[in-house]
C-alpha cells in the first residue's frame, strides 16, 4: 500500500509511468462503445491518477468512468485489449 504519494514519485517505479497524450479520450471512447475497461485501459488510468498535469475535465472524466465501473456500468475484464474476434 502507498502511504506517502510524495515518496512513491521520487521512486524509480514512477518514473514508468507515462500518459500518453490523448489516452483518456481514447479510453472514454473504447469503454462508451466496447462496454468494458481492459488491463491496458487499468493501467492508463493508474498513470492519469498520478499524472498532475491533468485538466480539472479529464480528472472529471476519468472519476465518472471509475463511478461507471463501481456501479456495474462498465465491465473490467483481464484482457490487454477488447479488440472484437
Amino acid at each position: 500500500m502507498i502511504e506517502n504519494m510524495d515518496e512513491f514519485k521520487k521512486s524509480p517505479m514512477y518514473s514508468h509511468l507515462n500518459l500518453l497524450p490523448g489516452a483518456i479520450s481514447e479510453i472514454l471512447v473504447s469503454v462508451r462503445d466496447k462496454g468494458v475497461l481492459t488491463l491496458a485501459d487499468r493501467y492508463a488510468l493508474m498513470a492519469a491518477t498520478m499524472d498532475d498535469s491533468l485538466s480539472e475535465e479529464e480528472r472529471t472524466a476519468v472519476n465518472r468512468l471509475l463511478r461507471a465501473v463501481c456501479r456495474g456500468r462498465v465491465r473490467v475484464i483481464e484482457d490487454l485489449s477488447a479488440l472484437e474476434e
